[in-house]
């Protein structure tokens, strides 16, 4: 598996990551462990997870099963050293009976209006928690998980540069955050010498969202113009298959992750992709994932959530695939006239 750096850090880390937020709920741990196995052994190091992880998935859960699970698979393994890791703060929420909805899934608007946010106190207890469960003295990689704009960016910055400067986190990132706001808080990074941030983890896929569409979760084009102007930041892209509708038509049908991108644009890119992995003999899922894989302007490092293990070898194979010029031409030239 390649490396690629994660930003000027000098930081080689695996250019395909491995999400963990179903493991240890939806994903059991003998599978779980048997999936991070076979990544490490494919050359993999970079491991994604979250303090929040999955407590939608259990009623009466506030999160952390798939931390511990890490953390028992790096306890019984020993291979803390060869784990480039990663966790996030700012998304548990604060009162998590409360948005349990009547038909026994959570409410999902109410759930967003609970996040704990970005304080300084809740960072704090937050890295202390997660380094708990995960059984090590330090992370890799510490993001903010949600953009949480009523608390001063300077109160949340300063208190990740007291993380950082512990020795608790190496670097830090951020998640699901517009580019107005990476560029206020690099400024303050640079005004006050904090550490900036070296990540951007954000939904990315081949599909463009559609026009007209607020979110502030999906790249679009103004921030991929930022990020290969700022190679000081390296963009992690979470869902890259979008719940892996690229190999099923019937399911794009009224699926939830097809309505950020539904329309014209969508389809012309969606018949694309399914030429040119014909072409080749793949899956449409793995060419996106390649496709990813071969973007330099700027570097793409595609986060893959695998639930299964068949799930998993199907996305790793997407490593070996070499898209050529004119096939990268075609799909990027796609899309509605």
């Amino acid at each position: 598996m390649k490396t690629v750096q994660l930003g000027r850090t000098g930081e080689q880390i695996s250019q395909l990551a491995l999400g963990c937020m179903q493991m240890g709920t939806v994903t059991d741990e003998a599978t779980s462990f048997q999936i991070i196995d076979r990544y490490v052994e494919a050359g993999g190091s970079f491991l994604d997870t979250a303090d929040c992880y999955c407590w939608w998935e259990r009623r009466g859960s506030e999160g952390g099963h798939s931390e511990e699970l890490i953390g028992r698979w790096l306890a019984s393994t020993g291979r803390r050293e060869e784990i480039f890791l990663a966790t996030k703060a700012t998304a548990l929420i604060r009162d998590v009976d409360s948005v349990w909805g009547p038909t026994g899934g959570p409410d999902w608007e109410l759930a967003r209006s609970q996040f704990v946010g970005a304080g300084a106190d809740t960072l704090r207890r937050a890295i202390d928690a997660s380094l708990r469960r995960l059984g090590t003295d330090h992370v890799d990689l510490y993001y903010v998980h949600v953009d949480d704009r009523a608390t001063p960016l300077e109160e949340t910055l300063g208190a990740l540069a007291e993380i950082v400067r512990s020795g608790k986190a190496r670097y830090i990132g951020w998640s699901n955050v517009r580019t107005w706001r990476m560029e206020r808080l690099r400024q303050l990074c640079a005004r006050h010498d904090w550490p900036a941030p070296v990540a951007l983890q954000q939904q990315h896929s081949y599909l463009r969202r559609r026009a007209g569409l607020a979110h502030g979760s999906i790249v679009d084009d103004e921030q991929l113009d930022y990020l290969a102007e700022h190679d000081d930041l390296t963009l992690v892209a979470y869902s890259p298959i979008l719940k892996g509708i690229y190999d099923d038509p019937a399911k794009r049908l009224g699926h939830p992750a097809m309505a950020p991108y539904s329309g014209q644009d969508a389809e012309a890119r969606l018949a694309a992709a399914a030429e040119v992995a014909k072409d080749i003999g793949i899956a449409p899922n793995q060419l996106v994932i390649s496709w990813l894989l071969h973007q330099q302007s700027p570097t793409v490092v595609p986060l893959i959530g695998p639930r299964t293990l068949e799930q998993f070898k199907t996305a790793l194979a997407a490593v070996d695939v070499s898209l050529s010029a004119g096939q990268l031409a075609t799909l990027d030239a796609a899309g509605a006239a």
